[in-house]
Order: structure tokens, then C-alpha cells, then sequence
């Protein structure tokens, strides 16, 4: 291994991370100007190089850029005793691996050199941009189908209806099916009825003439016109108007329209692909979706999985959105490790392919080095690895036997009332993401005890309040939660409201006045 390189104008931060460094067994060597470094790094070349930011001569971002242009693989550590937000920025702008502030804690310095160590150690691999690459990614059985149809329909004209939840990737596959069509030399013009206001949606599809209504100076074409010979994609069909239905099915079945206040109809040449989030068969049934406008729709129908059900795709899917987002913002690709792909690919991703999109985006901005690992993940992913695995263990050790459950409204601690709280039958563990660090606070049937999280609890209660037009739903839950916040505090204190107070994390006034606002019994709690 080579050597770490330590500079720093500073006699005694070099003797002491020389030491620490040298007692897990890697060589290190010390300098004490920027120019000593450089001309050093003429014949050699450090696994790392950890640096102060501000030294007699040239400073540690000058040495920083110098370095970065020579070696730009090279982790190099910036540290200071200018804790401010400059230093910080113009650290990480200039690429460094991390930024240390001092003092610092030895140990956690030399686990940061130890990392940046295994950073450098690591084999680069960065996927060049490449213009040929593949339009969709996808290795599950559900996209090898999704690929398959793709291919059945490539020299055909015929309608298709895509189906899937929002974020999974509906418009790419419009536009694959377009691009691998007779007509992918022509326009591919997308509109999301959903997005445009109902008054001007009938303008958008299908153009205006002059006059025709308030403001319409200017004869304009439509969607419709503008996709002649090609492809128009209709996303978020189950949105669109009941009296705008009965004018697109005019289209599909005569294959003519007219512009809004327009006297002449003009032949559509236009194949149509639809794509709704929604169940289009139940709206038919509910009478919020013409029938015969569904079955001119639905000739061809493409399921498109959500990503809960095709994880194996996930680590290939977040390396091509890592790749992108490093182009995009002109740095370097990040690169997961096991154990961040593992907690990658075991998220639910609610909002499919788009949160994974944004994920990565975060990790190529926040993640401090390229090698990512558990800990550099968004909040949100650790927080579901903190919950499952606390699920898990409390699982084994609260449930005995798997028909053990609690009865309906049995608060978990005694003398603490449950606040109104009840569950939906059919919850499943793990259904959401959670963090069970303040433990469970109640459960009733049918989830078995240790099964849900209080979050899952509380989501499913949220979920009812708000379908049943519940008002102030949030001061309503909220009360609620401090409620028993405080209850538990009091009771675990033996009533003594400053000790709560302290425990909670409040003022001694604020839970004064809550316990007053709230109407809260404390007289039985001791």
C-alpha cells in the first residue's frame, strides 16, 4: 500500500495523525508547506492525502485544484480550524473526498482516512455516456414481458393502453413503443390531460380557430395536428372530462376532428397510446369512464410493474441513474456498497422508478464520498433500515406464538389511555416505511402483537380520517400524539412534571400549558 501523506503547517496535528495512522499498520509520511507535496508528487503519488486548509504559502484549496488536475482519483481530505461554511463549500467544490473541522476526534479522523483508504483501494468503474444505451432497463420477468410485447408491437399501428402506478415509467415505454413503430421518424407529442385545466384541454387536443373564444387572436393547431403521422400520447386518460371522452372517441372511430369553433373536419393520422394509474374498469362501472371509449382504448393493454415488484432491477436501475445524475451535474459517479444496495433494494419505493431517480440524484449531490455506504443514504431509506430491522427484533421477542393478540383498545402500558387509535383489517408488517425507535405504542386486531409499527398504526388511522372527510385532521392527531406523549412521560416520571419535561425534551412552561390545553387527568398518574 502506498502511503498516507499528512500536510499541515502545524508540528502537532502532523506527530499525532503520523502516530494514529501508523498503529493500524499503514505507512504514513508528513510535509509541512503545499510546495513540499507538490514537488514530492512529481516521482510519487499517496493512497491518500489528508491536508490543512490554511498554511504559510499556498493554501490547502490551492494544493486541493493543483492535485485534483494531476491525480483527479486521488481522496484528498481537507482539514481546518475555520469551521465556517465557505471552507466547507469550496472543499467539496474543489473535490475533496471529505471535509474535517477541528478539533477533531482522533479516532473518527483515522476511521475517515481508513475509508478514503478503502475508497482509493476500490477499482474504478465509470460508465462512459453512450448514446446507444438502453431505452429501458429491466431484468425481472414482469419487464422481460413489458420487452417482449415491445417487440410484437414494432411494426404495428394499433392502440395501446399502459397501465401502473405513477413513477413507474409509463412514458418511457410510450415512447420505446413509438421509437421501434413505422412512424418513429414522425412526432412523438405527449400531453397529460390530468395537468391541463378542463376549459383549455379541448383547445390543447385539438387546436382553435381565430375568434373562437375569448383571447383566441390566432388560429392554433392541437395536439393532434401537431402528432400527424406519429405517435400522441394521451398519459393520465382516467382524468380527462366526461364531455372530452365523447369527442376523442369521435377521433378514434372516424379518425376525423374539428378545432374548437372550427367548421371543416380534418383527418387524424395519429396512432394513440394511453396511460392511467387508475383502474379504468372500475371507473367504467362507477359511470366516471365511457365503456365504449375504454374498449376503443384498450386494444392492446401493457401492465407496467411497480418497482416493489421487480427488485432485482433495482441495483442495475439505480447504477444507470447514478451514471446520469454524475453527467448531468459534471461530477464523478458515485458507486453503492453491498450494504447500501441491500437496503436499496429492499425499499418499497412508493413512487417507483421516479423515487429511485431522485434518490440517486441525492446520493450523487449529499453522498460524501464515492464509495456510498448505509450511512450516506437519504433519511428516509435509513430510517426504513432502522425500522425493519428494530420490527424484526421486537417480532421474536414480543410474539411468543403467532395467534398471540391483543385485545381491541388494550392500551400497551397500564394507566395510559390509547387515544382513540384503530386499524384497518389486513395490515401487513413492513408495508411501510417506519422507525420504531420510540417502540410500540398500541396495537389491535387482527395485527398480531410486534407485527406493525406505531407509524403503521398512525398511517392507517390517517388514511381513514382523511377518506372520511374528517376536518383538522392534523390538530386532531397531533393532540392526540402529545396526549400520549405526556402521559407516558408523567407516568414514567411518578407525576413529576419538570423530571417529564426534561425527558421529553420540552420546557417545564410548554408541558404546563399542554397539559392545560390538552385537558389532561394527571390525577391518577403517580
Amino acid at each position: 500500500m502506498r502511503p498516507i501523506w499528512v500536510v499541515d503547517d502545524d508540528h502537532s496535528i502532523r506527530w499525532v495523525l503520523q502516530k494514529a495512522i501508523s498503529r493500524e499498520g499503514i505507512p504514513c509520511e508528513i510535509f509541512s508547506s503545499a510546495a513540499e507535496v507538490l514537488e514530492r508528487l512529481d516521482t510519487e503519488v499517496p493512497q491518500v492525502l489528508v491536508s490543512d486548509i490554511r498554511m504559510p504559502g499556498q493554501s490547502g484549496l490551492q494544493l486541493l485544484a493543483k492535485v485534483r488536475d494531476r491525480h483527479p482519483d486521488l481522496p484528498i481530505i481537507i482539514m481546518t480550524a475555520y469551521s465556517d461554511l465557505d471552507s466547507a463549500v469550496s472543499a467539496f467544490q474543489g473535490g475533496a473526498f471529505e471535509y474535517l473541522p477541528k478539533p477533531f476526534d482522533i479516532e473518527k479522523a483515522v476511521e475517515l482516512i481508513l475509508r478514503a483508504v478503502r475508497e482509493s483501494q476500490t477499482e474504478e468503474f465509470v460508465e462512459e455516456a453512450d448514446s446507444s444505451a438502453p431505452e429501458i432497463l429491466g431484468q425481472a420477468p414482469a419487464m422481460q414481458e413489458v420487452f417482449r410485447a415491445i417487440g410484437r408491437l414494432s411494426q404495428s399501428n394499433v392502440t395501446v393502453l399502459i397501465t401502473g402506478e405513477s413513477g413507474a415509467g409509463k412514458e418511457l415505454v410510450a415512447r420505446a413503443l413509438h421509437r421501434h413503430s413505422p412512424r418513429a421518424s414522425k412526432p412523438f407529442i405527449a400531453l397529460n390531460t390530468a395537468a391541463i385545466p378542463k376549459d383549455l384541454l379541448e383547445s390543447e387536443l385539438f387546436g382553435h380557430e381565430r375568434g373562437s373564444f375569448t383571447g383566441a387572436q390566432a388560429q392554433r393547431q392541437g395536439r393532434f395536428e401537431q402528432a400527424e403521422g406519429g405517435t400522441l400520447f394521451l398519459d393520465e386518460i382516467g382524468d380527462m372530462p366526461a364531455e372530452l371522452q365523447t369527442r376523442l372517441l369521435r377521433v378514434l372511430s372516424d379518425g376525423h376532428f374539428y378545432r374548437v369553433g372550427g367548421q371543416q373536419p380534418i383527418k387524424a393520422n395519429v396512432r394513440v397510446i394511453a396511460a392511467t394509474h387508475q383502474n379504468l374498469d372500475e371507473r367504467v362501472k362507477l359511470g366516471m369512464f365511457r365503456e365504449d371509449l375504454y374498449h376503443r382504448l384498450n386494444v392492446i393493454r401493457l401492465r407496467l410493474p411497480p418497482l416493489r415488484e421487480r427488485q432485482e432491477d433495482i441495483p442495475i436501475l439505480a447504477k444507470h441513474f447514478l451514471n446520469v445524475s454524475a453527467r448531468e451535474l459534471g461530477t464523478e459517479t458515485k458507486r453503492l456498497s453491498e450494504s447500501a444496495i441491500r437496503i436499496i433494494s429492499e425499499f418499497p419505493f412508493p413512487g417507483n422508478v421516479r423515487q429511485l431517480e431522485n434518490v440517486c440524484r441525492w446520493i450523487t449531490v449529499m453522498a460524501p464520498a464515492q464509495l456510498v455506504e448505509a450511512r450516506d443514504l437519504p433519511p428516509e431509506l435509513k430510517a426504513f433500515q432502522s425500522g425493519s430491522a428494530t420490527a424484526q427484533e421486537k417480532s421474536s421477542v414480543n410474539s411468543p406464538s403467532p395467534n398471540l393478540w391483543l385485545p381491541e383498545s388494550v392500551p400497551v402500558s397500564p394507566g395510559i389511555a390509547t387515544p382513540g387509535l384503530q386499524t384497518n383489517s389486513g395490515m401487513s408488517a413492513g408495508k411501510y416505511p417506519v422507525d420504531t425507535a420510540v417502540g410500540e405504542v398500541f396495537s389491535n386486531p387482527p395485527v398480531p402483537v410486534g407485527s406493525a409499527s406505531w407509524l403503521e398504526l398512525l398511517f392507517i388511522e390517517a388514511e381513514k380520517a382523511l377518506d372520511s372527510g374528517q376536518p383538522d385532521v392534523m390538530d386532531t392527531l397531533t393532540a392526540q400524539f402529545e396526549t400520549t406523549m405526556i402521559q407516558a412521560a408523567l407516568k414514567a416520571t411518578h407525576g413529576k412534571r419538570i423530571e417529564a419535561a426534561q425527558r421529553l425534551g420540552i420546557g417545564r412552561n410548554t408541558i404546563t400549558r399542554k397539559i392545560q390545553d390538552l385537558n389532561i387527568d394527571v390525577k391518577d398518574i403517580d
